[in-house]
């Protein structure tokens, strides 16, 4: 486990931007494809996010990239950029998980391309009128508060 986070996280944690439309859209993909219900989702902006960013001494105020945590006997692998996307979709079924071959394209070539896109999602896909909130149909699967 990273020294400074909870033993309680969810093994399969994905923290995104609930102010873009690009990464709420990308939230509403993993919810209705991940069947299995494996990942819980966290929105830095709530008290969770800001508190695991904090921890994972990350800024709270500049998002550029979804994390992904994944959490196994008391120990937390920590992913970014397309490493953190290409990790969620391969465990995604059918043929999302196709898309997980991009890992052959040399890291700093994937995320040159993330970063590119993360700079600009805001003018390239906007944003909402307010963060994205889970539904009550979804709350289950989001992390809203840190238990430790």
């Amino acid at each position: 486990m990273h020294p400074t986070l909870p033993p309680s996280l969810p093994g399969k944690l994905i923290l995104f931007d609930s102010q873009c439309n690009l990464c709420n859209g990308w939230s509403r993909l993993v919810l209705e494809r991940d069947r299995d219900a494996i990942f819980t989702l966290c929105r830095v902006q709530s008290p969770a996010g800001r508190q695991l960013l904090e921890r994972l001494g990350l800024p709270l105020d500049h998002y550029e990239t979804v994390i992904y945590l994944e959490c196994h006997g008391g120990h937390c692998d920590e992913y970014h950029r397309s490493a953190a996307a290409l990790r969620i979709v391969a465990q995604l079924p059918g043929p999302w998980r196709h898309l997980a071959l991009l890992r052959i394209v040399p890291r700093p070539l994937r995320d040159r391309i993330y970063d590119l896109i993360a700079r600009n999602r805001y003018r390239l896909f906007g944003r909402p009128a307010q963060c994205r909130l889970p539904t009550a149909a979804e709350k289950h699967r989001f992390l809203e508060e840190l238990n430790e």
